[in-house]
């Protein structure tokens, strides 16, 4: 599956910028939700890299570690020793658990990429990490878009991309033309894994969603 070398911008970056404005940086998604799917993400990125698997022999599904050896990187390593230290917890789980701090760990990594500018306090209220650059920030939501008009099913980490939007339920929203057959279509065409993955996704975010009321 090797498809991701954890390099940066990242699958998990480029879902952080699609999930915010790529001016201002202010979240479009609830911040439990986009947690969510940042966690989502993060898991995909591994096994997009091979180093974690999804077993779909299990009941309840697990993940269990491929390679034990640090990624390089504090975030993707700190998910990886987690799983390697607790094989036994459930994909949905593991996706509530790493949704409660990824967000901060996300936004923190990428303002040590230079991706994000720091945060910063006008008056009495602190504005969010905006993109250092709003070309790089725009890119992945504008290889979606044109994927979607095209109709053309685009690289592995895209669809996997399209599937946690609409995961998250907000597909419609950042996406300039919302076509949910296509996007189910790309879904459907990745590797078993991904879409049980994607599927987990959407379920704890239907989870959160029911608690919230």
């Amino acid at each position: 599956m090797a498809e991701s070398d954890l390099s940066s911008p990242s699958l998990v970056d480029d879902l952080y910028f699609v999930l915010h404005d790529d001016v201002t940086g202010h979240p479009l998604l609830h911040p439990r939700l986009t947690g969510l799917a940042l966690a989502g993400a993060v898991l995909a990125e591994l096994m997009l890299a091979e180093r974690v698997a999804f077993d779909l022999t299990s009941n309840p599904e697990r993940l269990h570690a491929t390679v034990r050896e640090a990624t390089g990187d504090p975030l993707t390593s700190s998910v990886l020793g987690h799983v390697i230290a607790e094989p036994h917890h459930p994909v949905g789980t593991w996706l509530r658990f790493f949704a409660r701090t990824i967000y901060a760990d996300v936004t923190a990594r990428m303002i040590v990429a230079n991706l994000l500018k720091p945060p910063v306090r006008h008056l009495l209220k602190q504005q969010p990490a905006a993109p250092a650059d709003i070309n790089t920030a725009a890119w992945p939501l504008a290889r979606l878009n044109l994927a979607v008009q095209r109709r053309k099913p685009p690289a592995v980490r895209d669809c996997v991309l399209l599937g946690l939007l609409a995961a998250a339920g907000c597909a419609q929203r950042v996406l300039s033309e919302h076509d949910p057959r296509f996007v189910a279509a790309v879904t459907a065409t990745l590797p078993a894994a991904l879409q049980r993955l994607i599927a987990q996704t959407k379920v704890a975010v239907g989870e959160a969603v029911i608690s919230r009321r």
